[in-house]
């Protein structure tokens, strides 16, 4: 077993292209500092599988040979590899479970990041109401006038994380696509990565509106 075998798969090649070109360009945002943040995409034909970047690799250079592919239910590895799949497969996992999204993308975007820091607690999720923000129309929401994004709390085990993630989503109506985990970053998901990433965009953007003061950073708790 070799530590980066590249996929033989034409379609899954084609896919761990496209996650590590949009992982360059995000990294080159200052969006993936380090080996942060990563992205999973789910497979043609295979919904039920995901090609998810590896942990520990540098964002700006990966290749389709840094990726691993899992269970988009589950988040566990179905092939042989000495890859272990990103620390917080399980929370895009969680997304999968809940959500109809084909890509999922997580950074450490400096505003959504900020905003995380301030909204996010120790021991339950919150919510920042987002109102009133044109950007809201990108993230295709049935009702584009306001929404609540969800902050988790940042839990030692990752698994704790997606479950909460999993319970939120899987109950809630009316949600964004996308979330913020306390001091941590946002993820974002769509369609595919295209929409992931523009949502991503929006939410950012979002983000730094509040930062700067365009609106104030409401939180209230869920229901």
């Amino acid at each position: 077993m070799t530590d980066r075998t590249f996929p033989s798969d034409p379609s899954t090649r084609r896919v761990g292209d496209e996650l590590a070109s949009f992982s360059a360009r995000l990294y080159e945002r200052g969006w993936m500092p380090g080996t942060s943040g990563n992205l999973s995409a789910r497979l043609p034909g295979a919904p039920d599988r995901a090609l998810i970047t590896a942990s520990g690799r540098d964002k700006g250079e990966l290749t389709a040979q840094d990726m691993v592919v899992v269970d988009a239910r589950t988040g566990d590895p179905v092939e042989p590899t000495a890859l272990r799949a990103s620390a917080e497969t399980s929370i895009h996992a969680a997304v999968y479970r809940t959500t109809d999204a084909g890509a999922v993308i997580h950074v450490h975007s400096p505003y959504a990041t900020a905003v995380a820091c301030r909204a996010g607690r120790e021991t339950r999720t919150t919510l920042v109401h987002l109102e009133r923000f044109e950007l809201l129309k990108g993230l295709g929401l049935a009702d584009a006038t306001s929404t609540g994004l969800p902050v988790f709390p940042n839990w030692a085990e990752v698994s704790r994380i997606a479950a909460d993630v999993a319970d939120y989503y899987g109950q809630a109506t009316a949600t964004p696509p996308g979330l913020l985990i306390a001091g941590h970053g946002v993820t974002a998901w769509g369609k595919d990565l295209a929409q992931a990433r523009n949502r991503l965009e929006c939410l950012e953007s979002i983000c730094q509106l509040l930062v700067i003061g365009a609106a104030e950073i409401r939180v209230r708790d869920p229901g």
